[in-house]
């Protein structure tokens, strides 16, 4: 298969040229969502997700048959700041994990039918510390972007994205921080649970990433000087889905970071996503307001790996299954009132 983009503006080029969802079958969807055989609105957010969904595949009846979780592993070099409650080995440890079944994104996939899939990125050459220099080459996150442009599966309907990266909550917070601003503290949460001396360290190591890279360059900049190659594949698989119409539901506060500089480099990159999720990471929910996303549950879910996200592909289905599987008005020979 040829190579899908070799430079960094390739990759923008392709952000910039991303199709719309259908506008026809969006409107067929309304038209049919207003004959099915329930008080108007009944619904809520099930009706505009099911209306959403239906305009990215171009159908006005669709079916969900076919998700697809993808978990990105990759290490930072900043966890040599001490930024982290565990050692950067832990983030191999847990790439085994999920491919022995044991993790909670396993479970959660199998539960709601999706396929998962594991890329682990060169997790023996972890990124470049950003507090002493960008975290990347050009290079380097082209890689990475392809990583994750090239796993989304061609018959995939339905995208969720993980994670897992110690160091990435720290690359998150930086992300945020350089996008939109405030203080490293507004950004910076307990990730893995760093107690009081290490979250005022993990805010200073933010703080002096933006000293260093702030106010330089777009999303994809901010993305290759602070981001990590895990964060990067996530954002090459949500802009791939995108260039398929594949509809995308975005997971935590790092899964919301690496679509953030997709948004921040080309308007209305995300309107092919929904949020799976509040997260109980600090600033996810402020985060979700930055990007103009509503979550679809809120249970306090902190552990990353698209695990928020897999839980609500079970919301999607029930709004796609009510929208194309009930009847009309007519079809039931129920007036409409």
């Amino acid at each position: 298969m040829t190579q899908a983009f070799r430079s960094l503006d390739e990759f923008r080029a392709l952000l910039a040229q991303a199709p719309a969802a259908d506008l026809t079958a969006r409107k067929e969807a309304e038209a049919r969502n207003g004959q099915l055989t329930k008080p108007p609105g009944a619904l809520g957010r099930l009706e505009d997700l099911a209306i959403w969904y239906a305009g990215w595949r171009g159908t006005a009846r669709p079916e969900l048959a076919a998700p697809q979780v993808v978990v990105f592993a990759g290490n930072h070099g900043v966890t040599a700041q001490g930024v982290s409650a565990f050692p950067a080995e832990v983030t191999e440890q847990m790439v085994l994990n999920f491919e022995h079944g044991g993790a909670a994104i396993n479970q959660l996939s199998k539960a709601f039918g999706a396929s998962m899939d594991v890329h682990a990125l060169s997790l023996d050459t972890p990124t470049a510390d950003f507090t002493q220099g960008p975290a990347m080459s050009e290079q380097e996150l082209v890689a990475a972007l392809l990583t994750g442009w090239s796993a989304v599966g061609d018959e995939t309907d339905l995208l969720v994205t993980g994670e897992m990266g110690i160091g990435n909550t720290t690359s998150a917070a930086a992300i945020a921080h350089a996008l939109y601003g405030g203080a490293a503290d507004d950004w910076t949460g307990r990730g893995t649970g760093v107690d009081d001396a290490g979250l005022a360290n993990k805010t200073r190591v933010v703080a002096e990433a933006i000293a260093l890279h702030g106010g330089q360059g777009d999303g994809i900049e901010v993305l290759r000087r602070l981001g990590g190659r895990e964060v990067a594949a996530m954002a090459g698989a949500i802009a791939r889905a995108r260039s398929l119409r594949i509809p995308v539901i975005l997971d935590g506060f790092i899964c919301c970071a690496a679509a953030a500089c997709l948004a921040a480099t080309e308007d209305g990159a995300l309107d092919h996503c929904v949020a799976g999720h509040a997260s109980a990471e600090a600033a996810h929910q402020a985060l979700l307001g930055k990007l103009g996303k509503e979550p679809l549950l809120s249970l306090g879910l902190r552990l990353g790996e698209g695990s928020g996200a897999a839980l609500a592909i079970g919301v999607l289905k029930g709004a796609i299954a009510c929208h194309s599987g009930m009847a009309t008005f007519a079809e039931a020979g129920v007036s409409d009132g």
